[in-house]
């Protein structure tokens, strides 16, 4: 039997993670007009070098990556496209293929990576400041390559920290196709996202709080699948048909809950390509995004899916 594959179309970036105080964040808050607030992901243009003093780890990320090694550690075929720069130390793909992923799609341009600056406060919520880098280039013409490939997944993961053309390129090809895959976008950053509900062939949205504030119109006219996610809260799900439920994520004592979003996105797709149902499928990505936030990183926090199963039957079993 084949195993299930998952396509994911978007960003990398190395993670500046930057872990500061209460008085060090309102500071920059107060500082920096761009600077962005509690769960917010924010592409700037430049990032003052001052804040370099304030890094504590530096761990490869980009909601793309990020979201293709959760589909891998979900035992899926999981493949990544998008974009790296040559001029970095380490060379990313290389990473990502350790973590299972398949990057022969990637391509290496002129000038550096994406970059993020990740600043985690003490109650582990992230404020992240986003260079393009590499991820600036991914084009038309690179999604329309792509096609084929992405055409005969399962499951197509997007974001929306590559240019907005080149997204759109993708969703266009797709729409009225029959032979698709399930499309789950999640809006991050919301500015610019609210283009891509317009599609026909998007089926599941997955906004944060934030996101779906700043789309609630284009949410409430949406006619797929909104993943509603609200933290550790429960996340609300809105189907057609007027379908509605929660699942409430198990509890968990965060660390660092950067990523949470991605990981969730990640074993959706996952268990959408598997054929588990809408509720399940859900169920199973709040688990690992609870489990992701008890480790520090994103990348290197994602849970396998045999622990993920595991703790969801524990969990299954206390609320029994």
């Amino acid at each position: 039997m084949t195993e299930p594959r998952v396509a994911s179309f978007g960003s990398v970036n190395v993670d500046r993670v930057c872990r500061v105080d209460e008085e060090t964040l309102a500071a920059l808050a107060a500082r920096y007009d761009w600077f962005p607030a509690a769960g917010e992901t924010r592409p700037v243009d430049a990032v003052p070098a001052a804040l370099d003093a304030h890094v504590t780890r530096t761990l490869l990320g980009g909601k793309g990556a990020n979201q293709a090694v959760a589909a891998a550690r979900a035992e899926t075929d999981a493949v990544f496209y998008g974009k790296v720069g040559d001029g970095d130390a380490t060379d990313p793909r290389a990473e990502l293929a350790d973590r299972g992923v398949g990057t022969a799609a990637v391509e290496a341009v002129d000038g550096p990576t994406g970059t993020a600056y990740v600043f985690v406060g003490p109650d582990g919520e992230n404020h992240i400041a986003l260079l393009e880098g590499a991820n600036g280039t991914v084009d038309a013409g690179y999604a329309h390559a792509a096609v084929p490939e992405v055409r005969e997944a399962d499951v197509l993961l997007l974001q929306n920290e590559v240019p907005l053309a080149a997204t759109e390129a993708l969703l266009l090809a797709l729409t009225g196709q029959h032979d698709r895959p399930t499309v789950v976008v999640d809006p991050a950053p919301a500015e610019g996202a609210a283009a891509l509900l317009d599609y026909a062939c998007v089926d599941v949205v997955t906004p944060n709080e934030a996101e779906a504030a700043a789309l609630a119109d284009e949410l409430a006219a949406f006619d797929g699948v909104v993943c509603y996610k609200h933290g550790p809260a429960p996340v609300e799900v809105v189907a057609p048909g007027d379908e509605r439920f929660t699942v409430a994520p198990p509890p968990a004592d965060p660390v660092d809950t950067t990523g949470a979003g991605d990981v969730f996105a990640g074993y959706l797709g996952a268990e959408l390509a598997r054929g588990t149902d809408l509720h399940g499928a859900v169920e199973l990505a709040c688990v690992a995004a609870a489990c992701s936030v008890e480790r520090e990183g994103v990348q290197r926090a994602v849970p396998a899916r045999e622990a993920v199963v595991a703790r969801h039957r524990e969990t299954a079993g206390d609320r029994g």
